[in-house]
């Protein structure tokens, strides 16, 4: 059964009586009548797609703009990039086409199937295009907030697109093959298990998208550390499959985002959150170096501002544990003395709470470690009030760098194991053979 043909039906359309002259003008001419009407056809789309695009698009534009700036960022910036309404209209040439091509005479009816069918794929197209669009744009001001950084949507919004793209392109197979798309979806159901196989990835990482916008374990923004994947760095994006990393030697590692469920990592911004970065350092003593105070030496820690207290308090302490056994009538073998290195522990300890650039409200301690074949280890916790590398590294590097020079103020050595360079003996520089000459005529003195 053929298409009707609208010159060939009295009356069935206004515009067949102006169309008579020109079909009867073009007669005498084989096929030119319907070039003419092609000609027409696409010169009327064309239009249609300048005044959609040139009047009303920018009057849509101009609107939107004036809408509480909605269109700008934060602070009068760049406007969104607006993708919806420019794909949207390219929809009015194909309806165009589509309606014309009742138009053109002498068609045949297949070839007029298949640029209508091929009309209607081009709209349904240029729909997800311009929702997609729509997803980005409001992705894009999304991000724009002050608090998107601590939910990011944009791996909702991808599944959203992925979930429209299917059903487009479902539309799209029930038009080219002219069946209905309830059809097509119930035939679906027979290749589920496929359909879950091929996108099984993306479920998991639909999955691990969900849950990290729900706790907010990783946002933009974090520093976070992932050896297993190489990443250690700043979030750049959080994507449904994907997690960007920029690592601190400027390279870029994308992590999966299932990963971040199935593996450990280490994120770093409770750190910021507390405004505190912690340094734990130890200092290898020398054991041999360990000794009592005598009484002089006493007095002349007095003369540090920061134990005068410490040593009334221990001396008053000593007194005490004496009176004790004085009162039994006892005399102490051993009486208890002060060590330089229970004065050095109090003073870095002192020293550390008066730091202008410590935390002292956050957990601050110095302890003494395992003796081992390296000396003894004394190891200072603390943390610095700059998170920062560039600051943390300075107030780390001030604080080690008193704490080593103020050793010798103890009678304190730092534990260093010695090599065949120049070494001190008497006052004089001695190589490796010669000390061991030295010793062998010394008697290993």
């Amino acid at each position: 059964m053929t298409t009707p043909n609208p010159h060939t039906q009295a009356g069935r359309l206004p515009l067949e009586h102006l169309l008579e002259p020109l079909q009867q003008a073009l007669a005498p001419y084989p096929g030119a009548y319907p070039l003419a009407m092609i000609a027409a056809l696409l010169l009327v789309a064309w239009l249609a797609d300048w005044v959609t695009k040139r009047v009303l698009l920018r009057a849509l534009l101009k609107l939107l703009s004036q809408v509480n700036g909605w269109l700008r960022g934060q602070e009068g910036g760049a406007p969104l990039r607006l993708r919806v309404i420019p794909r949207l209209a390219h929809i009015v040439p194909a309806l165009v086409v589509q309606a014309g091509l009742a138009w053109i005479p002498d068609l045949p009816e297949k070839l007029q199937a298949v640029l209508r069918a091929g009309c209607k794929v081009f709209i349904v197209w240029m729909v997800a295009l311009a929702i997609s669009g729509a997803l980005d744009m409001f992705n894009e001001a999304y991000e724009r907030r002050a608090d998107a950084r601590n939910r990011p949507i944009k791996g909702l919004l991808q599944v959203s697109k992925i979930v429209m793209f299917v059903l487009a392109g479902l539309s799209v197979v029930a038009t080219l093959s002219g069946v209905s798309v309830s059809h097509i979806v119930a035939g679906l159901g027979a290749i589920m298990a496929v359909l879950i196989l091929v996108f099984q990835d993306t479920l998991l990482s639909l999955a691990a998208s969900l849950q990290i916008s729900s706790d907010g374990r990783v946002r933009v923004g974090d520093w976070i550390e992932m050896p297993s994947q190489n990443a250690d760095g700043t979030v750049t994006d959080i994507a449904l499959h994907t997690i960007t990393v920029q690592n601190w030697d400027m390279t870029i590692s994308t992590v999966p985002t299932k990963k971040l469920i199935s593996e450990s990592f280490k994120n770093w911004r409770g750190m910021y959150e507390a405004g505190g970065r912690r340094i734990k350092r130890s200092l290898q003593l020398d054991q041999h170096s360990v000794r009592f105070l005598d009484g002089a030496e006493v007095e002349r820690l007095r003369q540090f501002p920061l134990l005068d207290a410490w040593v009334d308090q221990k001396q008053q302490e000593f007194a005490e544990w004496k009176a004790r056994f004085t009162e039994r009538g006892l005399t102490p073998t051993l009486e208890r003395r002060l060590t330089n290195l229970t004065a050095f522990r109090a003073y870095v300890d002192q020293y550390l709470r008066h730091h202008p650039k410590l935390k002292p409200e956050m957990l601050m301690f110095v302890r003494e470690l395992q003796p081992g074949a390296n000396g003894v280890p004394v190891e200072i916790w603390c943390f610095a009030s700059e998170t920062g590398i560039v600051g943390y590294e300075a107030i780390q590097g001030d604080v080690i760098d008193h704490l080593l020079a103020v050793l010798p103020l103890f009678d304190l050595h730092v534990f260093q194991v010695s090599s065949d360079a120049m070494l001190m003996r008497d006052g004089q520089a001695t190589s490796g053979e010669q000390r061991r000459i030295l010793a062998a005529i010394t008697g290993g003195g």
